[in-house]
């Protein structure tokens, strides 16, 4: 065995799941990204970001006990907001336009 500590559900270990995505890379946003009382300044359900908006990821870090990476992503708005993989995209708009992985 290791020394590499894993994060604990309580019953298995939970093992890390890797960034899909990395520092610098543009996306979009996949859904509209509201404020789930995280940001604190907005309002509780306000739109942050809406679907469609492009950015660039500024961070990557992981979130403790799920084990799933965060993206911190710095949207044309001004606004960074911390999003999960399943709410960016780094392809194209379905228009065809936006950035190319």
């Amino acid at each position: 065995m290791t020394g590499l500590a894993m994060p604990f559900n309580g019953k298995l270990p939970i093992e890390p799941r890797m960034p899909k995505y990395r520092d610098g890379q543009r996306v979009w946003a996949a859904v509209d990204l509201l404020n789930d009382g995280s940001y604190p300044d907005a309002d509780l359900d306000e739109m942050l970001v809406k679907s469609g908006e492009l950015g660039e990821i500024v961070q990557v870090g992981m979130h403790q006990e799920s084990s799933t990476p965060v993206y911190m992503v710095e949207f044309t708005t001004g606004r960074v907001v911390g999003c999960l993989e399943e709410e960016i995209s780094p392809r194209g708009l379905p228009d065809g336009s936006g950035p190319r992985a």
